[in-house]
């Protein structure tokens, strides 16, 4: 099996340096699209993103989006899967291993993403790369880069647009975000650092750290300093001053000024004041966008219902069920004890009574019907009956009279 590259090596050797590169889009980049991009000077193209759940399941799906388009003119090619196991992205890997230089998962969703991509890195013979959307917060952003890489990304996109920018809301995408991403200082040095296991190693990283902030000293460390954006070169310490609490609570221990505890702010305000305050501001967006559907709802913990805990289980019981007891464990005690529950609904006891009652009344039916069929077949039998032995009586008495 062929050594798997990785990083600048990956880059430079399997995608041949590409500067120009096509990107992905869903239900276009097809390989007569890719094609026509290389004919124009494109250098590295990608297939339009596979659902690795379809892929994974069906053949013909396979057959249509990649194996039926795999041709050598069309290379270097990454193929790209968006995926929430990570199980199954790794099942679709390993069938499309074969076909592509690359394999790029679209992040749109940073949930379990560090477990997808170093599962995938670790059992797939193709570098992994990854597609990423920026958050608000750009130190956010560089750590999200930066997990991604440990995981094993051999190369990232970034997308410089929130996943909240889409459709009619797309917007303006953000170059800072992408630069901060980017704009990693002796990165080398780094990482240099982190594998070192001695002071000889620490005191030789520091030496080569020395001179090469000399050397941009004397070219002109300044002018670069004010690049990054901080008020200093990076090799002078950064001033750090510690932000005042907004919340006068916020020390830890629950008290304000003056040691007058301080509770969660939860209480009910009018809509329009809500609305003008901002204080829906503190509430996630899913919840906002829930708000808005329902303006009623409550979403503050200590407002809620408490429900009574069911004995056995511990969720929430029914409020009228006989045992006091949630409709499961309710459903199995009843039916062990044939009981009825009327709050959920459980009546084994009344159709175990009224079964038994038609019993009884079939088995009454079946007598009454054996009895008619037993005088019937008396009847053809040829047994006498009382009104043919009184015709009988009757013969015998006129016969006596005539001798």
């Amino acid at each position: 099996m062929a050594v798997k590259l990785q990083g600048f090596e990956f880059w430079k050797t399997t995608l041949r340096g590409a500067c120009y590169i096509v990107a992905p889009m869903v239900d276009q980049s097809e390989l007569a699209w890719r094609l026509l991009s290389r004919r124009h000077g494109a250098e590295l193209c990608y297939t339009p993103m596979l659902h690795a759940q379809v892929f994974v399941r069906d053949a013909n799906y396979r057959r249509d989006n990649l194996y039926s388009e795999v041709c050598p003119e069309d290379r270097p090619l990454i193929t790209q899967f968006c995926a929430n196991d990570p199980e199954v992205f790794v099942q679709a890997c390993l069938l499309v291993q074969d076909y592509c230089d690359a394999i790029d998962l679209n992040l749109g969703c940073p949930q379990m993403i560090a477990k997808r991509v170093k599962l995938a890195n670790e059992k797939i013979s193709v570098p992994i790369t990854c597609k990423i959307r920026v958050f608000n917060k750009m130190e956010k952003t560089v750590q999200y880069a930066q997990m991604l890489e440990k995981a094993g990304c051999q190369l990232l996109t970034v997308h410089g647009r929130t996943k909240d920018q889409k459709g009619p809301a797309t917007g303006i995408a953000s170059w800072e975000h992408i630069k901060a991403v980017r704009l990693q200082i002796h990165q080398d040095l780094r990482e240099e650092l982190a594998k070192v296991k001695n002071l000889q190693g620490l005191t030789e990283i520091s030496r080569q750290l020395r001179l090469r902030c000399q050397e941009e000293i004397t070219n002109g460390g300044e002018e670069a300093g004010q690049e990054v954006g901080l008020p200093f070169p990076h090799w002078i310490c950064q001033p750090y001053v510690r932000p005042v609490p907004k919340d006068p609570a916020a020390n830890g221990n629950g008290t304000g000024r003056g040691g007058v505890e301080v509770k969660a702010v939860c209480h009910k305000r009018a809509l329009s004041q809500e609305d003008s305050d901002g204080a829906s501001d503190a509430l996630s967006k899913n919840k906002q966008k829930k708000k808005a559907r329902n303006p009623h709802k409550n979403f503050c913990p200590e407002q809620k219902l408490k429900y009574i805990k069911c004995e056995q289980c511990g969720n929430p019981k029914g409020n009228k069920c006989v045992f006091n007891l949630c409709r499961g464990c309710c459903k199995k005690k009843a039916y062990k004890e044939v009981a009825d529950c009327p709050s959920h609904g459980l009546r084994f006891k009344t159709k175990a009574e009224k079964q038994k009652a038609e019993e009884e009344e079939e088995e009454g039916n079946r007598g009454i019907e054996e009895g008619k069929s037993g005088g019937l077949e008396e009847e053809e039998n040829g047994t006498p009956t009382d009104h043919h032995r009184g015709q009988t009586d009757c013969g015998l008495r006129h016969g006596q009279t005539g001798t």
